[in-house]
């Protein structure tokens, strides 16, 4: 009996030898930058002959993907280590806590991995991952979906975009440790808007429209039948640059993850101008100078949309529940979401009572006090402790109004991963749950 859904087949090994093949050429580049410009090994041996070897294996994998039938193939990713990253990776407690440590190594380590070396090593091993994950049917249909292709594009553009920031970063911090002019003060040279800045744009819009054309002939658009109610997708998921806000409705009231959030969001945004006292840093690149600020815009940049992205796109599948990225999409998997109020946790768990009933104002407080307690001690109480503890070099030098608008912004974004932390860990559904007034936290 035919298997319907191969993992290998003829064209899935004619696509990855072009892959291989395009992998190949980068590295030949690469190799021969390298006998230029990293020199010898202690014994004589030049650095790029280490590059030479592997783009050689590279050669060879690529010929034997274009020649070598499917059956028999060797170069695939094994059962072995599809089955334990489903299982750990699929897993949101993990994949949030991963995001956060990865943004933390990569701040800490940035003087090692912004070196191009190790960035050209960390892209190879992201490629090959890659590679050898498209050999794997389920992964290949959700990479390979039309809507999902500009998205693994876009996970390079922002990792390449992030690389050039702290290498720049590094490079400059390094330079006014030692006395030295700055990048941007070294290489000023103006030029005129015509005719050179109006050719570069000419040639990149000629380039990017030419790059649309071939995309539009390649990848077919993703097209559907037209909209019915008696058939949905299954699963339904905005435009990806509405990936994260989608999420956020898993966690947050429509009116809360709608309007309050994205609300608080731009207002933060212009009101930045106005609560930072820091004047270092303003045109040219630098991280020690400025290092709170990347740290609070890289974490809400990364974990907290990119990293939703991510999750919305690859982890969520029918029913919106979450599978691995090598897991076959069953729609008929279901899983139970016993999530229950903060009120239910206190009133039942802790007191071991039963909930207060009724409709009246007075129970509906009372049943939702610890909530409410809970969130006025946060935007309440803790920015002052915020103040006079860890921040208290950020509340002498902004004052009281600048620190209270800067503080409050902060917890909003931390309220995002807090929520999204107590629900995955503890099925926690509301903080403050008052269905009677629409009024859910």
């Amino acid at each position: 009996m035919l298997n319907p859904h191969p993992d290998l087949t003829a064209s899935v090994l004619i696509g990855l030898g072009w892959y291989y093949l395009l992998l190949f050429i980068m590295n030949l580049l690469w190799t021969i930058r390298s006998y230029k410009q990293d020199g010898e090994f202690s014994n004589g041996v030049p650095k790029s002959a280490v590059w030479a070897v592997y783009t050689s294996i590279l050669m060879m994998v690529t010929f034997y993907h274009f020649t070598y039938p499917p059956d028999g193939f060797l170069i695939s990713l094994p059962e072995a280590f599809k089955a334990p990253f489903d299982r750990y990776f699929s897993n949101p407690v993990l994949y949030f806590f991963l995001s956060i440590v990865g943004l933390w190594v990569m701040i800490k380590a940035r003087e090692w991995w912004t070196q191009p070396r190790v960035a050209w090593v960390l892209l190879n091993v992201s490629l090959i991952f890659m590679g050898l994950s498209l050999t794997d049917y389920d992964f290949r249909q959700i990479v390979g979906k039309p809507d999902n292709v500009p998205i693994v594009a876009m996970l390079f553009i922002v990792a390449f975009f992030t690389w050039i920031y702290f290498r720049r970063s590094v490079d400059n911090d390094r330079r006014i440790a030692e006395g030295r002019p700055l990048f941007e003060q070294e290489d000023n040279e103006k030029v005129l808007v015509w005719p050179d800045l109006v050719y570069t744009e000419l040639i990149c819009m000629v380039l990017l429209t030419a790059l649309l054309i071939f995309w539009g002939i390649a990848l077919r658009a993703p097209l559907e039948e037209p909209a019915s109610s008696m058939k949905t997708p299954n699963p339904s998921k905005a435009p990806w640059y509405f990936l994260g806000l989608q999420e956020m409705l898993v966690y947050f009231d429509p009116w809360l993850a709608g309007v309050v959030l994205p609300s608080i969001i731009l207002g933060g945004l212009m009101a930045v101008p106005y609560i930072d006292f820091n004047k270092l840093g303003n045109g040219y690149y630098t991280f020690k100078q400025r290092s709170f600020a990347v740290t609070t815009f890289l974490f809400g940049f990364l974990p907290l949309w990119v990293a939703l992205i991510v999750l919305g796109t690859f982890l969520r599948g029918p029913n919106w529940n979450f599978f691995g990225i090598y897991e076959y999409w069953d729609v008929h998997k279901v899983e139970a979401a016993n999530n229950v109020n903060l009120s239910e946790f206190f009133w039942n768990g802790l007191l071991q009572q039963s909930v207060p009933k009724g409709t009246g104002v007075g129970t509906i407080l009372i049943r939702e006090l610890p909530g409410i307690l809970l969130i006025i001690g946060y935007f309440a109480i803790l920015p002052p402790i915020l103040g006079l503890t860890i921040l208290r070099k950020y509340f002498v030098r902004m004052g009281v109004l600048r620190f209270l608008v800067f503080s409050n912004l902060i917890l909003w974004m931390a309220i995002l991963p807090i929520k999204m932390l107590l629900r995955w860990a503890f099925a926690l559904k509301y903080i403050v749950g008052i269905p009677e007034w629409f009024f859910n936290i």
